[in-house]
């Protein structure tokens, strides 16, 4: 029987049978991961709560022929405790998750993801940044290592030197006038700015940012993700409502 080790991070999860519950993985070194932990409903759980979202992990399980089997777990940061006191903080990692999840999913390296995903929950979870800031920062940047970076200086199509103020998700980002297809909504030079920064971790020019900024900023943000992934994410489509 096949076993295996690895750090990992709880994307979520759900319900299987009476007692078990079947959790979403996100690993270091094995990919996207769903594996059943047995018992994990039942009061006197071996697991407790350390297989609830936005948990670091290091877990140990053996390879099933459809699901892997959890055998044992061990928390290395309880990520969920600060983050579950703050709504729109826990609103923020719920969006990460599911984004994560959806980049990884038939994908054989996701270090990169992972280590991302965990940078950006520590920072969420410690306060560093606004949750929506910090979400925007991820998302752009989870997207740029799926290989969908927006250009936000040089025109996506010709190359031209920006800024501009036109933006793009179809046509991947800024583009010049000359570029710009009919009905491409213009946006302020500031708002791409903070979108620059947001990707750099130019943080003081971030929170330098007007309220409006960022929220023109944020909608850009999830355009560009739902254009890019061709489906919902159906936490930051709730998000966008509230």
């Amino acid at each position: 029987m096949k076993h295996y080790r690895d750090e990992a991070v709880v994307l979520g999860g759900h319900r299987l049978g009476e007692a078990d519950r079947i959790v979403i993985l996100l690993t270091r070194d094995h990919g996207l991961v769903r594996a059943v932990a047995k018992g994990i409903r039942r009061t006197k759980s071996r697991f407790g709560s350390r297989l609830e979202p936005f948990m670091f992990v290091d877990v140990q399980a053996h390879v099933g022929r459809s699901l892997d089997v959890i055998t044992q777990v061990e928390l290395k940061e309880p990520f969920a405790r600060g983050i579950a006191e703050d709504f729109d903080a826990y609103s923020a990692a719920a969006v990460m998750a599911e984004t994560a999840q959806k980049l990884t999913e038939d994908e054989p390296r996701t270090r990169g993801q992972f280590l991302l995903l965990l940078s950006a929950l520590r920072s969420l979870c410690r306060g560093e940044h606004p949750p929506r800031m910090s979400l925007d920062a991820y998302l752009l940047r989870a997207m740029a290592l799926a290989g969908w970076a927006p250009s936000l200086t040089d025109c996506a199509q010709c190359g031209m030197p920006g800024p501009h103020r036109g933006f793009s998700p179809a046509m991947g980002g800024t583009v010049c006038t000359d570029c710009r297809a009919h009905g491409t909504a213009l946006h302020s030079i500031a708002v791409i700015e903070h979108l620059a920064a947001l990707m750099s971790g130019d943080w003081s020019r971030v929170a330098a940012s007007p309220p409006h900024h960022s929220a023109e900023a944020s909608r850009l943000v999830a355009a560009h993700v739902h254009w890019h992934l061709e489906r919902r994410v159906r936490s930051l489509t709730v998000l966008e409502r509230i």
